[in-house]
């Protein structure tokens, strides 16, 4: 089973701080979020994208900004995420917050009970060190794909699955990471050429 860092406990810490704040900033996901390792920090970001909220025009770019910044420091092996005030303070309802964890908690509470320590040696440090570099990319296709309704769910998919392998150590996840990253790019090539 997933320990106690699992996709379901950092959702719980999320709705309650929904519960708590009127308004619930980037900041205070991140504080929420922050002694949970590297994972969470980029899965939430990436399933509030592919949630109905990535529905609203420039939240996409935003998210994938915020996930670059992560990645990059991930990438550099970083202990402690920084933000730049402008987006530490960017903020959503926390009646929405609650709605979104909401919405996602059965989804984590499958993920919990069946994604974890598989192929562990896929989930290494080293590993997710590439795959941070693989998702600041990933970001980068981001900004031209919200120009198509949900398009830029694709890569948010391939970096949710590198969160979540990150979260629970399953190298089966970070394979799939991969795969979904793989499929983006040829998604991305497929609208540049017109078919």
């Amino acid at each position: 089973m997933a320990d106690e860092k699992g996709v379901e406990q950092a959702l719980d810490r999320l709705h309650e701080t929904g519960e708590d704040k009127d308004k619930v900033s980037v900041g205070d996901v991140v504080e929420a979020l922050g002694d949970r390792g590297y994972g969470p920090l980029l899965f939430v970001p990436a399933l509030i994208e592919i949630s109905p909220i990535g529905g609203i025009p420039a939240v996409p770019s935003i998210l994938a900004l915020i996930i670059a910044l992560f990645a990059v420091q991930i990438a550099l092996g970083r202990e402690k995420m920084w933000l730049p005030g402008f987006l530490r303070n960017l903020s959503v309802t926390g009646d929405r917050m609650k709605r979104a964890t909401d919405k996602l908690q059965p989804v984590a509470r499958w993920l919990d009970r069946w994604f974890h320590g598989r192929l562990e040696w896929l989930a290494s440090d080293k590993v997710l060190r590439v795959a941070a570099v693989l998702i600041v990319f990933l970001c980068l296709s981001v900004p031209p794909l919200e120009l198509l309704p949900f398009a830029s769910t694709a890569p948010m998919a391939a970096i949710a699955s590198f969160g979540l392998a990150m979260t629970l150590r399953d190298g089966l996840l970070m394979a799939l990471g991969f795969a979904l990253s793989l499929a983006t790019v040829a998604v991305g090539f497929g609208l540049i050429g017109g078919g």
